[in-house]
């Protein structure tokens, strides 16, 4: 079955907690590669422990570890080290989230890396990135969006910024982005060259997602929280109260769809107010909001039907699974486990192959494949190193 995975054959050191590595590496693993996670013997990722629990493990964990093995490996002890080398030897790609400058400390730093197998690929994940004043701050999402400039631009005018119900940072820039650079640098190895260190700052993957409100700023367009281009500027590229509480997003950017919603709601006069600002803006935003909150979602979606207007029902998390087109898509699943996503681009229908893994359950497995055998597997658990 593996065989046939883009990424059968590469192995995925993964040493870091909670979520943007594990993001990170159930890319890969989706996609074939056998990813290890190494955890600390007794306590293990922090995510492990996370309520909601499902059978003594938690959902958010099992959600985001798929398709993984656990080792158990004690890191700060010659021994556990040694063996991570052995494993080095024969990976691909080491993935870790420690603050700049712990790798060293543990002796597992980029030369030493590098030094043992020339061929792997280290990637870094941190919130700042390896160099700047703020490399060895602590933080989390909330902190490295809001140094981004993210947060501040989330929210309504005149309003406090809100958080934002997606973690950008850690997905975004701790997750998606360094999946994409480890393939980059994965083809790079079997071109021929070296493999790299690669320096991931979440806070430069959330910058990256702002290049257009930067470029747009920079042009000398005016960019503001509750007031840009998409997001609630314009009365045609916003969200709009529904009569029974619930709400609509509209999305009609191109002016073909701004006149068929314009005629559909009875509001002709609205269609040459499409981008309209100042006091023309205010009155085109008030009418149609005054147009939406006179029906119901329920109402507003069969009105709606069948017209090319690019609005949709806005839904509760509880509704997602349920909504025709996710349904039909099959994206979201229940097992004994919790309830799962799968891939956002399957490769192959058996992209699952195993359920997220229980702290040091393949620990024998995998210290046996690089000659370890049971006996000393023993011996190193009353040691504590596994």
């Amino acid at each position: 079955m593996n065989a046939e995975m883009p990424l059968h054959g590469i192995r995925v050191l993964d040493l870091t907690r909670l979520l943007p590595g594990a993001f990170c590496t159930m890319l890969l693993a989706d996609m074939g590669a056998d990813v290890i996670k190494v955890e600390e013997p007794g306590s293990g990722d922090y995510m492990r422990w996370t309520p909601p629990l499902v059978d003594g493990q938690s959902a958010l964990f099992n959600a985001l570890n798929r398709n993984k093995r656990s080792l158990t490996l004690n890191l700060k002890s010659e021994a556990g080290r040694d063996l991570l080398l052995r494993l080095v030897d024969r990976s691909d790609v080491l993935v870790e989230g420690n603050r700049p400058g712990v790798m060293e400390r543990l002796a597992l730093g980029w030369p030493v890396i590098h030094a043992r197998n020339p061929a792997l690929v280290m990637c870094s994940i941190t919130g700042y990135g390896q160099d700047g004043p703020m490399a060895s701050h602590a933080g989390h999402d909330i902190n490295y969006v809001a140094t981004a400039g993210v947060l501040g631009l989330n929210g309504a005018k005149g309003a406090p910024p809100s958080p934002l119900a997606v973690q950008v940072g850690d997905i975004g820039g701790g997750g998606l982005q360094p999946a994409v650079a480890i393939l980059g640098a994965l083809v790079g190895v079997q071109r021929g060259d070296e493999g790299r260190w690669l320096d991931v700052s979440m806070t430069d993957g959330a910058v990256t997602w702002l290049a257009l409100a930067l470029a747009q700023r920079g042009a000398g367009e005016e960019v503001g929280r509750g007031d840009q281009r998409l997001a609630g500027r314009y009365a045609c590229y916003r969200v709009y109260e529904c009569k029974d509480g619930g709400s609509y997003s509209v999305g009609a950017l191109e002016p073909k769809f701004w006149t068929e919603l314009c005629r559909a709601v009875m509001k002709p006069e609205l269609v040459e107010l499409q981008f309209a600002t100042g006091a023309e803006g205010v009155r085109a935003h008030q009418e149609m909001e005054g147009v939406f909150r006179s029906k119901s979602r329920k109402e507003w979606e069969q009105e709606l039907a069948g017209l090319d207007v690019c609005c949709e029902p806005v839904l509760d998390l509880e509704e997602v699974a349920s909504h025709p087109q996710i349904a039909a898509r099959a994206l979201i699943s229940n097992s004994p486990a919790g309830v799962e996503v799968r891939p956002a681009v399957l490769m192959r229908a058996d992209w699952r192959r195993r359920d997220a893994p229980r702290l040091g359950e393949h620990t024998a497995e995998i210290l046996g494949e690089v000659g370890v055998d049971a006996h000393k597997v023993e011996n190193l658990k009353k040691d504590g190193v596994v």
